[in-house]
C-alpha cells in the first residue's frame, strides 16, 4: 500500500475550489470546524471514516493523494529547474519537494507552463533552421505533444486498467476463445460483428500492417505479420469493438487536451486490451512467478512478442495480486526514450538526455543478447536492470528496419526473483554502477560522460588543469 503525503494543503485547495467554508464542509463530516483546521494544518490525522465522507463530498482522487505521485512531480519540476534557464535561481530541491506536495495544482501548473515554454523553443529553433534553409513554413507544433499526455495519464493508473482486464476475462470465459486461438478470434469476429478478416499481400500494403474499414467491416492484414502478431492485432481489434464505452471514457481524462492526445490514448488502450486478452492475468502472472519472469519463455509460451511480454509485466498491478513492480523504457539508437513506464519508482527524464551509464543503452553493442546492471541512483537506491535489442521489419528485402533497446528493471530487493540475477553476485559493491537521471540532476562530479555541468556545482573551467571531465572539479596532485 502506497504511504500516503501530507494531505492538509490538497484537502483546503479542494475546499476552496468547492466554495465552501471551513464549518460547512466540518458540518457535513460530522467533526468541528477547528478539528478541520487541524487537519488543514496536517496537525491531525484524516481517519479513514473521514477519507471515505469526503470522497462522497469533494471531487478526490485518491491516487493524487500518494506519495509517489508527489515524488513523480516534484521529480518533473527538479528536471524543469535543472534547464539553464534558471541559472542563478537558486532552487533547493526541499523548497522544490515542498511545492510539489503543498501546492500541487501549482506544481503542475509550472510544470504545464515549461512544457509550453519547451515546445516553443523548439518550435522557433525548427522555424529558423527552416527559413535558414529557405524552406516554406507549415503550421505549428501544439503546445505538448500527445505521447508525453497519453504517458502521464498511463503512468497515472500505474499502467493498470481494471475494466479492461474484465473484459478480457470475459472473453475467456465466455468461452469464444476456445480451440485455436487465431481462428477463434477471426469466427468471434464474424458471428458476433460481421467482420471478415483477410490476409493481404506485400506488394498490395505496402508498410501497412492492419488495416479496418468499418463500413465494409474487412480487416485486412499483411501477410508479413507473424502468428503471433496477427493474433495481436485480431484482439487490438476485437478491444476496439468490444470495449468503446470503457476506452472512450479513459480517453475523455482532463490530461488529455487534443483530439490527437484523445485517439492515441484509445489506441494504446487498444493495444492494452490485446496484451491482456493474449496474456490473461492470473495465467500469465502464474506462469511469470513460476519461470521467474524469462521473458522468452513467456514469450514462446504465449505466442506474443519480446516487447509485448515486457509491457504485459509491467501492467500486473492488481491489489492483492501484484507482480514484481517493473520499470520499463524503450530507447532508439539516438537515445529517444518512445515508451516509458515505472511502477518501481524510477524516474525518467522527460525534458533532457538520460544517463548513458543506463545498460539500455550498451544493448545495441551486443544486439540481441541479454544485459544485466546493478544501477544505484544518486539517493542510494539500487535497481537491477535487464536489457536487450529488438528488431522491426514489415518483411522482405527492400523493407525499412529498425532497431530498439528495451529496459526491464526493479528495485534490487526483487532481483531474486528474476531469472536474470542467478549468478549475479547483488552484495558485490565493486559490481554497482552509479548513475543518474540526467546530468543536469546529477551530484557526480567524477563521471567521465558528463555531458553538462550538475546545478549543484556551477562550471568552472581552467585552461591548465583536465579532470574526469571538463565540469569535474579537481584538487591539486600531492607531489606538485
Amino acid at each position: 500500500m502506497q504511504e500516503c503525503s501530507p494531505l492538509g494543503a490538497k484537502l483546503r485547495a479542494l475546499r476552496r475550489r468547492a466554495a465552501m467554508t471551513q464549518a460547512q464542509l466540518a458540518a457535513r463530516l460530522g467533526i468541528s470546524a477547528s478539528y478541520l483546521n487541524l487537519i488543514e494544518q496536517d496537525k491531525r490525522p484524516v481517519s479513514a471514516p473521514i477519507l471515505i465522507k469526503l470522497g462522497e463530498i469533494l471531487p478526490l482522487d485518491l491516487k493524487s493523494l500518494s506519495a509517489e505521485n508527489d515524488t513523480r512531480v516534484a521529480a518533473d519540476l527538479l528536471e524543469a529547474f535543472s534547464d539553464p534557464l534558471f541559472e542563478g535561481a537558486e532552487m533547493v530541491a526541499t523548497e522544490v519537494r515542498e511545492l510539489a506536495v503543498r501546492a500541487p495544482s501549482a506544481a503542475r501548473a509550472v510544470l504545464t507552463l515549461y512544457q509550453s515554454y519547451r515546445a516553443a523553443r523548439e518550435s522557433a529553433d525548427t522555424l529558423l533552421l527552416r527559413l535558414n534553409e529557405g524552406d516554406e513554413l507549415a503550421g505549428h507544433e501544439p503546445s505538448r505533444l500527445p505521447s508525453e499526455e497519453v504517458s502521464d495519464l498511463v503512468q497515472h493508473h500505474l499502467n493498470h486498467f481494471p475494466d479492461l482486464e474484465a473484459g478480457a476475462t470475459e472473453m475467456w470465459r465466455s468461452g469464444a476463445l476456445a480451440g485455436d486461438l487465431y481462428e477463434a478470434m477471426v469466427r468471434w469476429l464474424a458471428d458476433s460483428h460481421g467482420v471478415s478478416v483477410h490476409i493481404g499481400t506485400v506488394g498490395a500494403m505496402g508498410e501497412v500492417l492492419r488495416w479496418y474499414d468499418p463500413e465494409s467491416r474487412r480487416l485486412l492484414l499483411s501477410e508479413s505479420l507473424r502468428r503471433g502478431s496477427r493474433n495481436f492485432q485480431l484482439a487490438y481489434q476485437i478491444g476496439l469493438l468490444t470495449q468503446r464505452a470503457i476506452v472512450d471514457g479513459i480517453a475523455r481524462d482532463a490530461r488529455l487536451t487534443s483530439d490527437e492526445s484523445r485517439s492515441l490514448c484509445r489506441a494504446v488502450l487498444g493495444n492494452y486490451f490485446a496484451g491482456a486478452l493474449l496474456m490473461p492475468y492470473d495465467r500469465f502472472l502464474d506462469a511469470a512467478r513460476t519461470e521467474r519472469y524469462d521473458i522468452e519463455v513467456l514469450g514462446n509460451r504465449f505466442r506474443t512478442s519480446f516487447e509485448q511480454v515486457c509491457h504485459r509485466l509491467t501492467t500486473l498491478r492488481r491489489s492483492g495480486a501484484e507482480g514484481v513492480p517493473f520499470h520499463m523504457v524503450r530507447i532508439d539508437v539516438a537515445g529517444n526514450i518512445s515508451k516509458r513506464f515505472s511502477a518501481s519508482g524510477l524516474r525518467f527524464p522527460r525534458f533532457s538526455g538520460a544517463c548513458p551509464r543506463w545498460n539500455v543503452f550498451a544493448a545495441f553493442l551486443t544486439p540481441g543478447m541479454f544485459r544485466t546492471q546493478i544501477a544505484q541512483m544518486p539517493d542510494g537506491t539500487t535497481y537491477f536492470w535487464v536489457a536487450r535489442t529488438l528488431s522491426r521489419g514489415t518483411g522482405g528485402y527492400h523493407a525499412p528496419h529498425t532497431v530498439f533497446a528495451m529496459g526491464l528493471g526493479c528495485e534490487i530487493r526483487y532481483a531474486r526473483e528474476l531469472v536474470y540475477a542467478d549468478g549475479v553476485d547483488l552484495g558485490n559493491r565493486e559490481a554497482v554502477v552509479p548513475v543518474g537521471m540526467t546530468c543536469r540532476l546529477c551530484e557526480r562530479t567524477d563521471c567521465e560522460q558528463r555531458a553538462f555541468p550538475a546545478v549543484q556545482h556551477p562550471m568552472k573551467i581552467d585552461e591548465n588543469v583536465r579532470g574526469a571531465s571538463f565540469y569535474a572539479p579537481v584538487e591539486r596532485p600531492l607531489d606538485v
